[in-house]
């Protein structure tokens, strides 16, 4: 059993801590191989992909920079506004770094860095919007609003070390 007690709104947990750690590992290990030598900056959006950075970069042996944005399309609800807001911008000019990010791909590609890769914690192909495919994705989930490992529902959630489905009670 995952070591922080279930909410009655946590329905099912997707993805154990353990899964998250083993595929997390092996993309360390893809990008120590693919960056040797190279300048690299990891760039996460605030506040969801604190967490899967932090323990990504924990797993890249060779030195790296890391860069931090925050943008926001959800607001107060649990579906995306489909408009995402950029509130927080990189301090870091990109055009001299490899970049590896999670999101805003098209805002870092016009500012020319040496190359851009898109890394995801999470794959929902089936609400894609976009045209962005992701070079690396851990897991494919299907259309559930889920929580844990970072993402939350009304600023809760963060904290729980595994993703799960989420469901708020009905009164």
């Amino acid at each position: 059993m995952e070591n922080i007690k279930l909410s009655s709104n946590i329905k099912q947990i997707l993805i154990s801590e353990k899964e998250i750690a083993a595929e997390i590992k092996k993309t360390g290990e893809w990008i120590n191989s693919q960056y040797s030598g190279k300048p690299l900056l990891f760039v996460s959006v605030l506040k969801g992909g604190f967490v899967f950075l932090a323990d990504l970069i924990r797993t890249v042996s060779i030195p790296c920079e890391v860069g931090f944005m925050c943008a926001q399309s959800y607001y107060s609800g649990t579906s995306s506004s489909g408009i995402v807001n950029i509130t927080m911008d990189l301090e870091q000019d990109v055009s001299g770094y490899h970049v590896i990010i999670k999101d805003v791909a098209e805002l870092i590609r016009a500012r020319n860095p040496l190359s851009l890769k898109i890394v995801t914690l999470l794959d929902k192909p089936s609400r894609r919007i976009a045209e962005i495919d992701a070079d690396i994705s851990l897991f494919t989930i299907p259309d559930l609003f889920v929580v844990g490992y970072g993402l939350d529902c009304g600023e809760i959630y963060r904290n729980l070390p595994y993703i799960a489905e989420y469901g708020a009670e009905k009164a």
